[in-house]
């Protein structure tokens, strides 16, 4: 049986791919070494790791864990192209790319194993970091979009890096999204500490500049509507009164408008920015590139991010209709895309990628959407860790039930359990197991999860330091 694992369509060979068992890495390993291994004997025997339990550590392990990451933080990186020219075929350029992805996969696996590093399961198909190479030569302005709850975990300082790398001449900029999570003083905490760190960034709300998409439709349908219906009526005295009322509205609003920019400009640094002003400061943020001959070349802007943080829909919001598909779960995005707003300006749209970083549990990476949470085996780490940052009133008023835990003098802690959490929940909404009747905990934590995720259960993490 030869390691034939590249054969197939175009759509397996862009599967994303972020957790392998022991037999799937060594034969993808091997697929890039370009070694073949045939079977002698039928008696193959796969051995797997004997990893502990990391959904559930004490908080001396987690503090532990943090100050082993800070020291080796700069040792995450992101996989680079190699040199290549036209000169070469491209078989030569391939081979070159999955021997400088391999070493790089290797110095990952070392992190892990000698330094006894946990790092979340990043993206392992070559196929998607080609995608981020072809996105990164293309653009002039690469923005890495974020999550507002934590957007320290989203954040790869090694890509920015190596946007420099590739053209000096390059722009990053960092889009905290969902930034409606957030409080002022939340905002305003993250943009002392960007401020600190020489970071550009700025703060907007796809779910925002999506609701008041539709609230302008309305209104044009609206008025629309209105204008059909002057037109049929014969009196213009009632056709004169409507446009005064309607002068009056627009003074009101004008009025309006006018105070809450100048609200804006007192702290232009925190606002949540509008679908037209983020699409300002991008322009204003991409470098003039010009040709041979002297001419301003195409503006393109290159959108990167983990999966479920909001590219497609931050694009979305900017063109103002649904040209990207939305989806909750990681990988949706498959190739880049290329969106020619107008005749000067192009956005590149990056296959939602998980960048290799530091966490301290698997459960982390679940409640932060990294992880999709229909493949999840394990529950308990997860809820554990919801149950314990949303206050346990807040998780009754939100659901309507309420969680019976043991008490603190007999030994209890005040927060509930997972068990305690999910049963309560499972028995609330009905879900119970077909063969044996108990309530669904599974069932319930998919739930729980996914409301965690969404932000329905809402939890943000403040800046490094606070």
């Amino acid at each position: 049986h030869t390691t034939e694992v590249n054969e197939g369509p175009k759509w397996v060979k862009m599967q994303s791919i972020t957790q392998e068992n022991d037999l799937d890495a060594f034969l993808s390993t091997a697929a890039l070494a370009e070694t073949d291994f045939t079977a002698e004997r039928l008696n193959v025997k796969v051995i797997q790791n004997d990893y502990q339990n990391p959904f559930l550590i004490s908080e001396q392990e987690e503090i532990t864990r943090i100050e082993k990451q800070e020291a080796n933080v700069d040792k995450l990186s992101v996989p680079r192209r190699p040199h290549w020219e036209k000169s070469m075929t491209a078989e030569q350029v391939q081979r070159n790319e999955r021997e400088s992805f391999l070493n790089w996969r290797r110095d990952m696996a070392t992190l892990e194993d000698e330094e006894g590093l946990l790092l979340t399961p990043f993206e392992k198909n070559l196929e998607v970091w080609r995608q981020l190479w072809r996105v990164i030569e293309r653009s002039q302005l690469i923005v890495q979009i974020v999550d507002a709850r934590n957007p320290m975990l989203f954040r790869s300082a090694d890509l920015e890096k190596y946007v420099k790398e590739v053209d000096e001449s390059k722009a990053n900029l960092l889009l905290i999204n969902k930034a409606d999570f957030l409080t002022a003083k939340q905002r305003k905490a993250w943009a002392d500490y960007f401020d600190a760190q020489g970071i550009k960034y700025t703060f907007f709300s796809a779910a925002i500049a999506a609701k008041t998409l539709q609230e302008e439709e309305e209104e044009r349908q609206r008025q629309e509507l209105e204008a059909s219906l002057k037109a049929q009526q014969a009196k213009k005295d009632d056709e004169d009164e409507e446009d005064e009322d309607e002068e009056d509205e627009d003074k009101a609003d004008a009025a309006e408008k006018a105070v809450d920019v100048e609200e804006e400009k007192k702290e232009d640094r925190t606002r949540v920015r509008t679908t037209t002003d983020l699409l300002d400061l991008l322009i204003e943020q991409t470098p003039v590139v010009k040709n041979e001959n002297g001419e301003i070349e195409k503006m393109t802007i290159g959108l990167v991010g983990y999966p479920n943080v909001g590219k497609s829909s931050t694009i979305n919001a900017i063109i103002g209709e649904k040209r990207v598909s939305v989806s909750s779960t990681p990988g949706k995005t498959k190739h880049f895309q290329t969106i020619h707003l107008n005749e000067s300006l192009v956005l590149c749209d990056c296959p939602g990628l998980v960048f290799p970083t530091f966490s301290t549990t698997k459960a982390d990476q679940v409640c932060n959407g990294v992880l999709p949470i229909d493949q999840l085996r394990e529950h308990t780490g997860p809820c554990t860790l919801v149950a314990k940052r949303i206050p346990k009133a807040v998780l009754e008023s939100t659901y309507g039930i309420r969680i019976r835990t043991v008490p603190i003098e007999d030994g209890g802690t005040g927060i509930p359990t997972s068990a305690e959490f999910c049963s309560t929940y499972a028995i609330a909404r009905g879900y119970v197991r077909s063969s044996q009747g108990n309530p669904d905990e599974a069932r319930a934590a998919r739930y729980i999860l996914k409301d965690y995720v969404n932000g329905k259960l809402l939890f943000c993490h403040p800046p490094p330091g606070i």
